[in-house]
């Protein structure tokens, strides 16, 4: 995981880093991000997903929403944020596919410094953790 702290007007910002090896061939997860009915069974809520440049998201009742910016079978890049923040921050997943398994890298950036714990904490415990699990589902 890398950690780099940034600035943003006068409130510090940091970024994330995160690889997630998850036992599932690359299709199943792009399914598991992008699908509403997918994301509701692993989030346990439901979600709105529109899968189109300037499509809105939204899950857990819009705690977290935003804007998708690219939508690509290897590629999503989302204007990313929780309801309590002013500004987007920026967050990308990139798949690829290596022997059955399929390697996601997560960036997220521009994450304001007081909420970084809980949003670290919050991809392995809400989202790719379970997201991993609905996957890897035999």
């Amino acid at each position: 995981m890398l950690i780099r702290p940034q600035r943003k007007g006068l409130m510090k910002m940091k970024h994330l880093e995160k690889t997630y090896e998850i036992e599932a061939p690359l299709e199943a997860v792009f399914a598991a991000l992008t699908e509403e009915e997918r994301i509701a069974i692993w989030s346990g809520s439901p979600a709105k997903m529109e899968l189109h440049e300037n499509g809105q998201f939204a899950l857990w009742d819009g705690g977290i929403h935003g804007i998708n910016q690219e939508i690509a079978k290897n590629r999503i890049v989302q204007q990313w944020k929780e309801k309590k923040w002013s500004d987007y921050s920026i967050v990308q997943f990139e798949l690829k596919e290596n022997g059955g398994l399929t390697i996601l890298n997560l960036t997220h950036e521009n994450i304001p410094d007081q909420s970084f714990a809980s949003i670290r904490d919050g991809w392995d415990q809400y989202y790719l953790g379970p997201l991993k699990e609905f996957c890897e589902k035999k």
